[in-house]
């Protein structure tokens, strides 16, 4: 029977199957129609310091072999989170891994202040975010930028930290180094890649955000792509995302060099796929004769 169980930054999953940020919100949906244990762990719907709305509709837009979104971080807050959502999140027997974002570095540094000393079992840093402070540049776009909110944070929390990536940039490699040398303790990636949609009767972006993220199987190549480029320079570990949706998928993502996974978009359109894909990953490794996930981690041969 293969072992499914696999460790980033101290935390062991029972499998890598991990529900992306953003697309599982809190669980309670999914937990209508199977148990959220079923999965390694739930990357939560992305939290800020204050409850907010979101961007006016329209912000979602079907694409070619996927989807585009501007939704625009619609969430509850951070103090909402921690009194009402973690507490029923901590009863379904998986890890629960809060993913924080803001429009400047003192919300992260507060948020993670008082996350550290809640129930969660990591932190993500969704660092795709527009800094206020800079004019609107990403702090995920400038190695200072991800050096800054990484150094911060982690002087800010105890609790493993991860950084999720954005694919927005020049190299990848260097946003990883960057986040690796300030404290993170894992990275995953990659989050959406900039898009567009334009409603070619009315001339109009279809986005009222004019661009949004796109995410998807469209996306899945670049994702293998900057995770195996991550992955062979970096010695934390790599979470890999983008585009996931069947098990060979990720066994794909794994060759690559990613520990463990998440699932995002695929969720939309068939919400077992997790479940579907731990099965296909579980089968995969018995008939191969592979014992553990971390055989397969990295098992990329080149040519």
């Amino acid at each position: 029977m293969a072992d499914l169980r696999v460790n980033v930054a101290g935390v062991e999953f029972s499998n890598p199957l991990i529900a992306a940020s953003g697309t599982f919100g809190f669980g309670r949906e999914y937990n209508e129609l199977y148990p959220v244990s079923a999965l390694g762990g739930i990357s939560c719907k992305g939290i800020t310091l204050k409850e907010r709305p979101g961007n006016p509709a329209p912000r979602i837009a079907e694409s070619p072999a996927g989807m585009l979104n501007a939704v625009g971080l619609q969430n509850p807050g951070v103090e909402h989170f921690i009194k009402h959502d973690l507490p029923w999140l901590k009863e379904q027997n998986t890890k629960i891994i809060a993913n924080i974002a803001g429009s400047c570095p003192e919300d992260y540094f507060e948020m993670a202040k008082r996350l550290d000393s809640t129930d969660i079992d990591m932190i993500e840093l969704n660092i795709s975010c527009p800094n206020v402070k800079s004019g609107g540049v990403q702090f995920g776009t400038t190695t200072k930028g991800v050096s800054e909110i990484t150094s911060g944070v982690r002087k800010n929390t105890s609790k493993p930290l991860m950084v999720k990536l954005s694919p927005n940039v020049t190299d990848i490699t260097e946003m990883a180094l960057a986040a690796e040398a300030n404290g993170a303790d894992a990275v995953s990636l990659i989050n959406t890649l900039t898009g567009m949609r334009i409603d070619i009767n009315t001339r109009r972006p279809i986005i009222h955000n004019n661009t949004g993220g796109v995410s998807g199987p469209a996306v899945f190549p670049v994702a293998v792509r900057m995770v195996w480029q991550v992955a062979n320079k970096v010695k934390i570990p790599v979470v890999g995302l983008g585009g996931i949706a069947t098990w060979q998928d990720a066994v794909e993502m794994l060759l690559a060099g990613a520990t463990a996974l998440q699932i995002g978009t695929a969720l939309f359109t068939d919400p077992y796929a997790p479940i579907k894909i731990t099965e296909g990953l579980s089968n995969y490794m018995d008939k191969n004769g592979i014992k553990s996930v971390s055989e397969i981690t990295g098992g990329i041969k080149p040519w």
